[in-house]
């Protein structure tokens, strides 16, 4: 089970943190990730960190946004920094190992201009 929190609306330029607990899952082997779906578009990723904390990051993020995961806590987070409109979107947790794929149910961020 993955559960997103921290989303929330916020201002042109503002920042939030997103937590993302991850529960019934081999989280030390997983690759977490960071998706986003805006109404219309399709689900498209933002971030992804490896099991040993390599990170990537989709253009429209890289520079703006860090993505993080504690494996003790079983925690992966994504702070975004100089926020934008374009960045509304309902943002998704994702975990992948050994053929399998899990998601959260999503956190709404609003970025209003």
């Amino acid at each position: 089970q993955l559960v997103e929190s921290g989303g929330g609306l916020v201002q042109s330029g503002g920042s939030l943190g997103l937590s993302c607990a991850a529960s019934g899952i081999v989280f030390n082997v997983a690759t977490m990730g960071w998706y986003r779906q805006a109404p219309g578009n399709e689900r498209e990723l933002v971030a992804t960190i490896t099991s040993v904390g390599s990170p990537n990051y989709a253009d429209s993020a890289a520079g703006r946004f860090t993505i993080s995961r504690d494996n003790a806590k079983r925690m992966v987070y994504l702070q975004m920094n100089d926020l934008e409109p374009e960045d509304t979107a309902i943002y998704y947790c994702n975990a992948k190992y050994w053929g399998k794929e899990y998601w959260g149910r999503g956190t709404q961020v609003t970025v209003s201009s």
